[in-house]
């Protein structure tokens, strides 16, 4: 049983009729404050008989209604307090494990080209990884990052923060100008090899060949049949001419140009082939949104989930707020009354 980090927070109440029993005794002081104030004032005049009434130098009605009302919000509070005020916590709980997936994605200096209607290859990447990511939160998902060296980012995990900070985080060519697509599939296989899920997945996504590092991408490809791993290979861009833009992460200087895009389709589909996997072309941003779309389609798991529900009370709050409103108010009022009134 794994619990999910989304949670619905409410504010409810134990014993909400007396709500009303607050809202009409605070509509109702003001009038009987009113009534009490005119039955028992007298005004009585300390000079000749006939005189005017004496007066301080200083007004004090003002202070008088705050602190009135001070003690009013108060009387309020603690009728919010007798309801028993409470923070409700709903969390999602999955009843059963999901699908274990890594994606190893192209960081290269080549998924800057400017091909997926009007983004780089690398951003609708991390956009289309994010959003598979978002759609199933009960399944594991890690990130590997390959350049002209691979890295295990994130190990397959629900922890969406974690995995989407780190995406955030990304940076094209962080990993150096180049593609050791073979080190990467070796280094997916290694962290998915020992997962007990019913089902797993390896999900690459390039726009080039391999051309770094010391590991062949169809012998790490044929490992996958052997782990049960369900290899895909989306491969990401058009062929020609491409604008390219984007900042260095070592000189922190920014490229800008074109270059020609001309990756070999038919080596990506022997490393597909040779995992018993499945090869995506994806030459523009829809056809990409397709690919990850039947990615999505192919790998779902049918999950059993429920609801555990916490709860946190906060009367303490109300009840302190209505001592302290009640308590300042009748010591401030005293204190003027004794000097002034």
């Amino acid at each position: 049983m794994r619990a999910n980090r989304r949670r619905v927070k409410t504010m409810a109440f134990e014993r909400p009729f007396f709500v009303i029993a607050g809202i009409l005794t605070f509509i109702a002081l003001p009038f009987l404050s009113r009534l009490t104030k005119d039955a028992l004032v007298i005004d009585v005049p300390l000079g000749p008989p006939g005189g005017a009434p004496f007066k301080p130098p200083y007004s004090f009605s003002l202070l008088i209604k705050a602190l009135r009302g001070a003690e009013r919000i108060g009387i309020l509070s603690l009728f919010i307090a007798a309801t028993g005020p409470l923070f409700l916590s709903s969390q999602t709980v999955w009843l059963s494990r999901g699908a274990d997936i890594i994606f190893v994605l192209d960081i290269s200096p080549s998924m800057a080209g400017m091909d997926m209607n009007n983004k780089n290859r690398f951003d609708a990447s991390k956009d289309l990884v994010r959003d598979f990511a978002e759609r199933r939160p009960s399944d594991n998902i890690g990130l590997v990052a390959v350049g002209k060296d691979a890295s295990l980012l994130v190990p397959p995990t629900v922890d969406r923060e974690a995995l989407f900070s780190r995406l955030d985080a990304l940076r094209l060519g962080e990993l150096g100008d180049g593609t050791a697509l073979g080190l990467g599939l070796a280094i997916a296989g290694l962290h998915i090899s020992g997962s007990n899920a019913d089902q797993k997945a390896v999900a690459l996504i390039t726009d080039g060949e391999n051309n770094a590092g010391s590991v062949n991408p169809a012998t790490a490809a044929g490992i996958f049949p052997e782990l049960g791993v369900n290899l895909w290979v989306i491969a990401v861009g058009s062929s020609g001419e491409i604008p390219i833009d984007y900042i260095d992460p070592f000189t922190k200087m920014r490229k800008t140009g074109f270059f020609e895009s001309r990756f070999d389709p038919e080596k990506l589909k022997q490393i597909a082939s040779r995992g018993n996997g499945t090869y995506i072309g994806a030459p523009s941003a829809d056809t990409f949104t397709q690919a990850l779309a039947l990615f999505d389609q192919r790998e779902l798991s049918v999950q059993r989930s429920g609801s555990v529900t916490k709860t946190r009370p906060v009367h303490s709050a109300f009840v302190i707020a209505a001592v302290f409103l009640i308590a300042a108010a009748r010591l401030i009022r005293r204190y003027i009354a004794g000097i002034f009134l």
